[in-house]
């Protein structure tokens, strides 16, 4: 899997690793506080950005132009604040970031129906 595809990939798997380090963390611990930030980088980080690395796959052309490349910026963005962004805001240390995170994910998200919608066209 090479370009966006094996970008979107290689993130969902580091997100994979991460979400079973940290899941292995808290059972460890007996603290399962922050699970809703683990489920959230397991769901979009894993989940969502291997989905988004098969469709890229096997839809190759999906993958032409800014948009993709817009999808895949604004996708990692998302994840990479709404999970600290989750956990900060579990810990009390305020909510910014959890919905900065949400708003980028959702962007993302709105990104890649354009994409789809525009590949649906043009196979």
């Amino acid at each position: 899997m090479k370009g966006l595809a094996g970008a979107f990939f290689l993130i969902a798997v580091i997100a994979a690793l991460g979400g079973m380090v940290w899941g292995i963390q808290m059972s460890a611990s007996g603290d399962h506080s922050l699970s809703p930030a683990h489920g959230h980088l397991n769901l979009i980080g894993w989940v969502s950005m291997a989905i988004f690395g098969f469709y890229y796959h096997l839809v190759p052309n999906a993958a032409d132009g800014l948009l993709p490349k817009l999808h895949f910026g604004l996708s990692v963005a998302g994840l990479g604040v709404i999970v600290p962004g989750i956990a900060m805001a579990i810990s009390d240390q305020g909510d910014v970031l959890a919905k900065l995170g949400s708003v980028l994910t959702l962007a993302g998200m709105l990104v890649f129906l354009v994409v789809v919608l525009r590949s649906r066209q043009t196979t």
